[in-house]
Order: structure tokens, then C-alpha cells, then sequence
């Protein structure tokens, strides 16, 4: 009986010690990105503000005359979940970048990509996930208030970030914050950011990041189920995820063909002047001149209210616009068909941008009616989301997650606007109940993809 009793003890014994040293594999899956001593993988990125360590700690400090500096790590990683801390004494922007780039052949080596947001400013969109150098905003906290309350300044805040595969979520102090669907980067460093300043009164501010560590294996244990309490963002080019279609998205342009578009002075689409390549609705150039090579293409159903967003790339000097409320009936001779017109345009080389008056022929204005305000350009060459949301009277526009644009249709106010425009020789211009949506030809080259629309009740 003793015999079997020891046996049975050494059994346990041994039993105990797999779990032990399972349950320690386990915990040794997450690495330690800093050494709480010194710089050891980390290298300078961009910039001249400086990083140095105190108190178990990496402090990054303001400097002026420096654009955004970054210490990234010397290691890349692909599909992870990292977390860290990160505190700030004042309302200084900073970040943390995540699947990192940088090369001599992008904005002469530019670091870019994916950056969880610290922004303690009234704003407050920390953890948001910002596209540094490259798209801008992809998922702003407007309408999160439980996510903006969520950072804290002069304190420790606890940052999560999963990355993996398509998809991008971020937590600041436990509340949900970011939520992405993006497949332009697999792969890159992490960085620390320290922004750059305008007032030499901020030189000498400092962000704080510590216990930084990450988990490269195992994600699917590790992983934090999704709930539907933040909402979340699609950047897959020409895609609908489940959430867009349980709130009525539709693609409008199914990202391969001509299907439910046609000439707007034609009753097919036009044989020549555009172009369908690799997911890429395109306007060819043709000198400039408005509507005379292939022609503006238009729905081929109308809408009332509704939630338009699409994707657009202009080149250097492009003109170009997304109409709405659009009667193909008027204006059948020369020239754009007649609709409210959300403008595209490089203001800073199209000579429109300085005609009309107080700026309401510059990029996500009103065309010739309102001027556009808190303008975000990513750049020529570079992909930008506009929005139009209609519903009854009220329109607004949106570039690149800012309201641009907000107006009441068929008001003193409006008609007052139209009669001094071009559009004044049109009766009740803008007030139709109903109209098509329309891209237009302005002779130059312009892009677009993932055009949705859902409709409004």
C-alpha cells in the first residue's frame, strides 16, 4: 500500500511540474520590447527629439525644429498583441506606430503606417488608429464618449493593441477603443513617437512609455472576443463587412464592372474615357476640358436620403467632383450634368480653387455655393474618403473623417446662396426630392473605389 502511495505521490509530483513549467511556457510567450535600463533594440527614427531612460521608463522629449521623431524597434513583427504604458503631464500628441515602414523611396524615408493615437487634447481621441503619412484618420472616437473619457492625464494609462491578420483593435485602461479592418500593411516595427511642435514655449515636454511587451504566438487564446459596442471601420478596398450590411451599406460600384452605371448623356456607359483596373475606377486625362472625352457616368437608380462614402485619388493639378441630386434631363448640351456638387480638386495647383468667392470651389466644399472648412488633405497620389449624408433638408460632407460642409437645402439661406452662383439659371436648384449620384469627367486623371451608399429612413 505504501508502494503505491509513493507511486502515486512521485505521479503527482510529476504532474505538477508539466503544468508548472506549461503555465510558465505559457507566461514566457510574451517578450519584453524594453529592458527598463537602456536602448538595447531600439534605434532612432526620423527627428531630433531625444530618448533616454529614467526610472525604469523611456522618455521621449519635445525640441523645435525637428519633424516627428520616432524610436522604433529593430525587430518587425507581423500578427501580435502588445501592451504597454504610457503617460503624458500635459495635452502633447504622441503614439505608438505598429507594423512600421520606412524606406528611401517613400517621402525620402518617411516613417509611415499604422499609429494608435495619444491625443490628451479636449479632442481626445487616444487609441483612436491614425494612418500616419499615408491616409490619415482610420478610426476617430467621434460618438464613443465612454472611449474618449478613457485616457488620463499625469497618470499611467495601459494600452492593448491586437493586430492580427486584417484586423486592428485597441483598448486604453480596459475600454474598447479602435476597431480597423485594413490589409494594406502586414508587417513592420513598432516606433515611439514624439511629436513635432510649433511653439518653442512647448520644447521640453515629455511622453513616458513602459512595460512594453508583445505576444507573437498563440493569438487565438490570447485574443479578445468582439462586441458590437465600438463600432468598426472597413478600409479593405471595395468590401463589405457584416456590420456595413446589417446597417444597409450597398457597394455602388461593385469594384469589377460597369453594372448600374451609365453615361449621363448616354443610355450605356462610355466606350472610352474611363478605365476598370485592379479594383480602380478611373477618369482618364484628356486634357481638361469638362465632360468631352468619356463624360461624366451617373446611378442608374436615384435616392432621397441616404449615407454615400467612397474612396478618391487625384493626380497633380486634377479636377473632378462627386454630384448629387442629379436630373439628366437638364442641361443635355455641353457641359457636366446639373446636381449638388461635393468638389475634388487640388487646390493648390488648380486655378479654380482661387474663382467663385471666399474659397466654395476648393476641395470637399459645396462647388460655387459653401466653402469647405477644417480641410484634411493626404495628398496628391494618395487615397482620401469623402462622405455625403443626406437626410431630408440637411447635407453634410466629410473629408477624411472631418465635417467639411453642413447646409440646409431649400431654405431663405440656400436660395440666397444660389442666386448668386452659376446655378442661378436653374429653377429650385438643389431642392429635388430625389436625384442620381454622379462622378465626373473634368478631363483629368482621377480614381475611385469602394463607393457604398446605404439609404436613410
Amino acid at each position: 500500500m505504501n508502494g503505491y502511495l509513493h507511486q502515486a505521490r512521485g505521479l503527482m509530483a510529476g504532474f505538477v511540474l508539466v503544468t508548472a513549467a506549461a503555465t510558465a511556457s505559457a507566461q514566457g510567450a510574451w517578450r519584453p520590447l524594453f529592458n527598463g535600463k537602456d536602448l538595447t533594440g531600439w534605434t532612432q527614427l526620423n527627428g531630433t527629439a531625444p530618448y533616454t531612460v529614467a526610472d525604469g521608463a523611456i522618455v521621449g522629449t519635445t525640441v523645435t525644429g525637428s519633424p516627428n521623431s520616432f524610436l522604433g524597434t529593430t525587430e518587425e513583427f507581423g500578427d501580435f498583441i502588445l501592451e504597454y504604458e504610457a503617460r503624458v503631464e500635459s495635452n502633447m500628441n504622441s503614439g505608438v506606430q505598429i507594423r512600421g515602414l520606412r524606406s528611401p523611396g517613400y517621402k525620402e524615408g518617411r516613417v509611415h503606417g499604422y499609429q494608435v493615437e495619444i491625443d490628451p487634447s479636449e479632442r481626445a481621441w487616444t487609441g483612436g488608429i491614425y494612418d500616419e503619412s499615408r491616409r490619415g484618420w482610420l478610426h476617430t472616437l467621434e460618438g464613443q464618449d465612454a472611449s474618449k473619457k478613457a485616457f488620463r492625464i499625469g497618470e499611467w494609462n495601459r494600452f492593448r493593441v491586437e493586430a492580427i491578420g486584417d484586423s486592428i483593435r485597441t483598448w486604453v485602461n480596459g475600454v474598447p477603443c479602435g476597431n480597423v479592418l485594413d490589409n494594406q500593411t502586414a508587417k513592420g516595427f513598432i516606433a515611439l513617437q514624439v511629436h513635432s511642435i510649433n511653439d518653442a514655449a512647448r520644447a521640453g515636454e515629455t511622453v513616458r512609455f513602459r512595460s512594453l511587451r508583445i505576444l507573437t504566438t498563440g493569438l487565438d487564446r490570447e485574443r479578445t472576443p468582439d462586441r458590437a459596442e465600438v463600432p468598426q471601420q472597413n478600409h479593405i478596398p471595395n468590401t463589405l463587412i457584416e456590420r456595413e450590411k446589417a446597417l444597409g451599406f450597398k457597394l455602388l460600384w461593385d469594384g469589377k464592372t460597369t453594372a448600374g452605371w451609365r453615361g449621363a448623356k448616354l443610355d450605356r456607359f462610355p466606350e472610352g474615357g474611363w478605365e476598370i483596373k485592379d479594383g480602380v475606377l478611373s477618369v482618364m486625362e484628356s486634357g481638361g476640358k469638362e465632360s468631352t472625352n468619356g463624360g461624366d457616368i451617373v446611378t442608374l437608380e436615384d435616392y432621397q436620403d441616404f449615407e454615400l462614402s467612397l474612396e478618391f485619388m487625384i493626380t497633380k493639378g486634377a479636377n473632378s467632383g462627386v454630384k448629387y441630386f442629379v436630373n439628366t434631363e437638364l442641361n443635355k448640351g455641353a457641359g457636366s450634368a446639373i446636381g449638388c456638387e461635393y468638389q475634388i480638386l487640388d487646390d493648390a495647383v488648380h486655378p479654380d480653387a482661387k474663382l467663385g468667392a471666399n474659397g466654395n470651389r476648393k476641395l470637399a466644399g459645396l462647388y460655387d455655393l459653401i466653402p469647405p472648412q477644417g480641410i484634411r488633405f493626404n495628398g496628391v497620389g494618395e487615397w482620401n474618403r469623402a462622405r455625403i449624408v443626406v437626410k431630408g433638408s440637411h447635407v453634410e460632407h466629410w473629408l477624411n473623417g472631418f465635417k467639411t460642409v453642413e447646409y440646409e437645402r431649400g431654405t431663405q439661406m440656400w436660395r440666397a446662396l444660389v442666386s448668386r452662383s452659376k446655378y442661378v439659371d436653374w429653377p429650385k436648384f438643389g431642392e429635388a426630392a430625389r436625384g442620381r449620384i454622379l462622378l465626373q469627367d473634368h478631363g483629368n486623371a482621377v480614381s475611385f473605389r469602394s463607393v457604398k451608399i446605404r439609404e436613410l429612413k
